[in-house]
């Protein structure tokens, strides 16, 4: 088994982080993003996609995307539960990962490679009016976020998981994406402190 890791990009970062949280160790093989290797044959002969993180089992099996990489350790390992327990917990973290995916990081991500002049040659066309137009949505989900999290500790409920994981990525991925986190969302910046401040955030 090896994973095909793109550094600090912000979909291999999740599922490293995953893996900190469970304790589990896979063979990493580093691809360079900034000289383009996740275009490689390399990487595009795994996912035709050409995307990373690409998750290599013994026996030729590939899986892609980094939620369904980390589904598939879940099942292998399921202590500590990061996709819920129960069938209450369990949807609310799929609702919450789903949300924090598609409302937040998305736009975060659309705003980083529709305005950063460091993707030009990767997002073509380079729209910078689509990159400015999702900066108020992220402000907009992060003030939803901050209501909610005045209540309890994770995006999910009392425990820790892959939702969160999400949302540290999305935060973090904010500064070179150039959107700035409003001081009043407290709730927000003390739950994204508490996520930064565990060894897994690290990975």
């Amino acid at each position: 088994m090896k994973l095909y890791d793109g550094g600090r990009a912000p979909n291999p970062r999740r599922v490293r982080v995953f893996l900190a949280e469970k304790g589990i160790e896979v063979p990493l093989v580093p691809i360079d993003m900034g000289a383009l290797g996740h275009r490689s044959e390399e990487v595009a002969s795994r996912n035709p996609l050409k995307r990373l993180p690409v998750l290599e089992l013994d026996d030729g099996t590939v899986i892609t995307e980094s939620v369904a990489i980390c589904r598939y350790f879940e099942e292998l390992h399921p202590e500590p539960p990061l996709f819920g327990k129960g069938v209450l917990g369990k949807a609310l973290v799929e609702m919450w990962q789903r949300r924090m995916e598609l409302n937040f990081m998305f736009c975060v991500a659309q705003a980083f490679r529709h305005i950063h002049p460091a993707m030009k040659g990767w997002e073509v066309p380079q729209i910078p009016e689509w990159g400015e137009a999702n900066k108020p949505r992220v402000l907009e989900f992060l003030a939803l976020l901050d209501r909610e999290l005045g209540a309890r500790k994770f995006a999910a409920g009392d425990e820790y998981s892959i939702a969160d994981i999400t949302g540290l990525i999305g935060v973090d991925f904010m500064k070179p994406a150039k959107i700035v986190m409003p001081p009043e969302f407290t709730n927000v910046i003390r739950w994204h402190a508490a996520l930064a401040a565990r060894p897994s955030a690290q990975a």
